[in-house]
């Protein structure tokens, strides 16, 4: 299996090692990730600007075929089946992007957008996303075992696997729910703060948002509040399931 991975937080996080690091087990491994942090770029292409793409020969895990991409997750995508894997991949995985992608936040996602880029060019995508902060040991132990069980999944065109993995410790995990469906709620009520007096009575304002723990039943969200890592097949419109 060819397996093509790319993430929103730069070919330097540590996620991206962790998910490459897992996914030899099931093949060649390439890596094509933006050359800093993309967060919150949704599905956008770069149309008006060349793309520079480095080989990464100190990448940290072994045996990976790395390179760094001036453009956005999506764009990591295009270059890399279209030129950098040889016959384009079988697979490609996105993250594991540190922060939560579901409810309705998963339109912001450019670890989703990578994604959904992926399965825009007819290939197998999963995005998988944690907690900002440590513990991830609950993603360290599932990973491999999601892996193996979604990598032979098929989905119907324009579909990805949305997998997120709960911040909590290995000892409080609950286990896996499949078939989560999209929260229809935002993960984080958001806020814009004035920060700064500009001149010529400008300000200059920092969003600042805060989690809102309320979901419903069946849904990717309340199986995150509840100690579960969460699966789910999604469309490229972000709210619909196939089951």
């Amino acid at each position: 299996m060819k397996i093509l991975i790319t993430n929103d937080d730069g070919i330097r996080a540590h996620g991206i090692a962790r998910l490459a690091r897992a996914a030899r087990e099931f093949g060649e491994v390439w890596v094509v990730a933006p050359d800093t942090e993309r967060s919150a770029a949704s599905h956008s292409v770069t149309l008006r600007h060349p793309l520079d793409v480095y080989p990464i020969k100190d990448f940290e895990v072994e045996g990976v075929k790395a390179f760094s991409c001036s453009g956005m997750p999506a764009d990591c995508v295009r270059v890399g089946g279209l030129n950098i894997v040889p016959g384009g991949p079988d697979v490609v995985l996105s993250g594991i992007n540190k922060g939560y992608n579901l409810a309705g936040d998963i339109q912001y996602s450019a670890t989703t957008g990578g994604a959904f880029e992926a399965a825009f060019q007819g290939y197998h995508a999963i995005a998988f996303s944690e907690g900002f902060e440590e513990p991830h040991e609950v993603t360290d132990e599932y990973l491999p075992q999601i892996l193996k069980k979604l990598l032979d999944i098929p989905l119907p065109a324009g579909h990805i696997h949305n997998v997120n993995f709960p911040q909590i410790p290995l000892s409080e995990c609950k286990g896996v729910l499949y078939d989560r469906t999209v929260s229809p709620n935002m993960y984080y009520e958001d806020r814009y703060k004035v920060i700064e007096e500009l001149d010529n009575g400008g300000l200059r304002y920092m969003v600042d948002g805060t989690p809102r723990l309320v979901a419903q039943e069946g849904t990717d969200f309340l199986a995150i509040i509840d100690g579960y890592v969460s699966v789910g097949i999604v469309n490229n419109v972000g709210y619909d399931l196939s089951k």
